[in-house]
């Protein structure tokens, strides 16, 4: 079933109960959020493919509109989680990624807000972490445990006897949020239906970035 729920054109790739947190100070935006607070609908996060994430002025000779963004076919739903509001015109905001979505038509509307039909997604079917890549748990925890108390680092996403660590899914999207990687990678892995697929890509990109720190 089709849907129609606002945009959030970023140059970033959100999965699947990941964390985003934003600086909100467009008007855009700013009423955006205020309209989610209030009714506990989700948005649409989908990766800027072209354009600005910021609404530019036209060009002398441009006409208003004329210089539109393009955006990826997949995104993915954000429910806000917290609000904050440090001065007049300003929001600090955390949202949570849910299901994927592919986004069949989208628009501007008068004052800048992107608008999407789409179809939400069926979320990753439960797959068990394979026995050859059991070690990536383990990776995964070391990694984000040695960042803890870094500027901007990840906080754990969950509990080291949390289940979920046992998911392919889940893991790899993870990994894939971790990784160095360009955007396109990361919105071609948050598209991927295959959640063992997805986590033996993470595993290649991990040899092949752990081979060109030892170059």
């Amino acid at each position: 079933m089709n849907t129609t729920l606002p945009l959030f054109p970023l140059h970033t790739v959100l999965f699947p109960g990941g964390l985003l947190p934003l600086q909100i100070f467009e008007v855009r935006y700013l009423d955006l959020m205020k309209r989610c607070a209030q009714s506990g609908e989700p948005f649409g996060v989908v990766c800027l493919q072209s354009g600005h994430e910021i609404r530019q002025a036209p060009r002398t000779g441009e006409a208003e509109g004329g210089r539109l963004e393009t955006l990826a076919s997949v995104g993915t739903l954000a429910t806000l989680e917290r609000i904050e509001h440090p001065q007049p015109g300003l929001m600090l905001v955390q949202a949570r990624g849910g299901p994927r979505f592919t986004l069949h038509s989208s628009h501007v509307l008068a004052h800048g807000l992107w608008t999407g039909t789409m179809e939400v997604l069926p979320g990753d079917l439960p797959a068990a972490v394979p026995s050859e890549l059991a070690p990536l748990r383990s990776r995964l925890q070391a990694a984000l445990a040695a960042m803890a108390g870094q500027a901007g680092a990840p906080p754990l996403p969950a509990a080291l006897d949390d289940p979920r660590w046992q998911d392919a899914g889940w893991l790899s999207n993870r990994w894939a949020e971790c990784l160095p990687l360009p955007v396109a990678e990361r919105q071609r892995l948050m598209s991927l239906d295959n959640p063992l697929w997805r986590l033996e890509l993470v595993a290649e990109w991990l040899d092949r970035l752990e081979r060109l720190n030892q170059n």
